[in-house]
């Protein structure tokens, strides 16, 4: 079976869909580089979700 690229951006944005809830930081009070550490997940899953959709539009768009 021969794995693309398509299919690796496809299997991180299912990834990226299941890691949006971070039910682990929901009790966590800690403070990392000054930050409550469930905004700083986010503000990392942003970053992220960022890369991967310039990903899929630089790798996926058709060209005309």
């Amino acid at each position: 079976m021969k794995i693309t690229l398509r299919w690796i951006l496809y299997l991180l944005v299912v990834v990226l869909f299941i890691l949006h809830n971070d039910f682990w930081f929901w009790g966590t009070s800690k403070i990392v580089l000054g930050l409550p550490v469930g905004l700083l997940y986010h503000i990392l899953f942003c970053f992220a979700a960022s890369v991967l959709m310039f990903s899929i539009v630089k790798f996926m768009w058709r060209e005309k």
